[in-house]
């Protein structure tokens, strides 16, 4: 198969060596336009493109994917097939290009969790089962026909990082059974229809509300840890936490009032205490709650 492979997050890295380690043939790799950002304004380059240089593969990085000229250029190279995995949507006139039409790789069991947290969203959720999905691409967002799937169960106490590297290492042999599974035309099967949906997660969905429980909290620092990161806030300043643990007890303290010793910091939440474990305020390095304790004036 000739392929043109679609990816920009790290995710992608594992399946896209796969792809080049294999029978298949990968003509491009497309991915985002570089950002500057950092001091001196530095381009930042996506993952795909850091891993697609060190490999001398084709690159190309439309600013719009209905650019003639980017279009012009992928007729030209004329694939069998486009693999996308961790990449924007694309419009109808790429993903229907190839003859074999567009295959991606998601995050989750669909039609469970379609949308752009699916990982995130499922350990929020307090889900412990997840997995991957490739599916044949169509217009609307994650919902095309299904070629395989596989089950992953979420570990206790696993965060967003570490099920994210997990499912991106099992994409690669996934990827490459599920093509195989495609050439073969054995059946696709239709999505049905699921409430559960994995919305882009904004700023305000990472502040702490120590009103809910020290599960539906835990399970939120879990599945933001460790970016983009669950926060609130201590002497006006943002407090980024990226682990804790909790006690399940009755107690008469305000919500969100602070238990401290020079050891644990302790925030009383609706039904019990959440214990900080692995934090950074606003402006210092990342370290334990010991550390933060000996250096910070309550």
């Amino acid at each position: 198969m000739k392929i043109v492979f679609f990816g920009t997050t790290e995710f992608g890295i594992p399946a896209l060596n796969a792809l080049l380690n294999s029978k298949h043939e990968v003509l491009s790799v497309v991915t985002s336009v570089g950002k500057a950002g950092g001091r001196g304004l530095k381009l930042n380059e996506s993952p795909i493109k850091k891993f697609a240089l060190t490999k001398g593969i084709k690159i190309l990085q439309p600013k719009s994917l209905k650019d003639p000229l980017f279009l012009e250029d992928l007729k030209l190279l004329n694939p069998d097939m486009n693999v996308v995995i961790a990449f924007r949507m694309l419009p109808e006139v790429v993903w229907n290009m190839p003859v074999l039409g567009t295959i991606n790789i998601h995050a989750s069991l669909l039609p469970d969790y379609r949308g752009a947290s699916p990982i995130n969203t499922c350990i929020i959720n307090g889900e412990n089962q997840t997995g991957l999905t490739c599916f044949k691409l169509k217009h609307e967002i994650d919902t095309g026909d299904v070629i395989s799937q596989i089950k992953v169960d979420i570990n206790t106490n696993e965060t967003f990082g570490e099920l994210h590297d997990r499912l991106s290492d099992l994409s690669s042999n996934f990827l490459l059974e599920s093509i195989e599974k495609y050439i073969k035309g054995e059946v696709l099967l239709t999505q049905g229809i699921s409430s559960k949906i994995a919305k882009k997660i904004y700023l305000e969905d990472c502040l702490i509300d120590f009103n809910k429980s020290c599960v539906e909290i835990t399970n939120l620092v879990r599945g933001l840890s460790p970016n983009p990161c669950a926060y609130t806030l201590l002497n006006g300043k943002k407090i980024k936490i990226f682990s804790c643990d909790y006690e399940l007890i009755n107690h008469k303290l305000e919500i969100g009032s602070i238990i401290h010793d020079k050891k644990t910091l302790k925030i009383a939440c609706k039904d019990g205490l959440i214990s900080l474990k692995d934090i950074q305020l606003e402006g210092k390095k990342r370290m334990d709650i010991k550390s933060f304790i000996i250096g910070f004036k309550f």
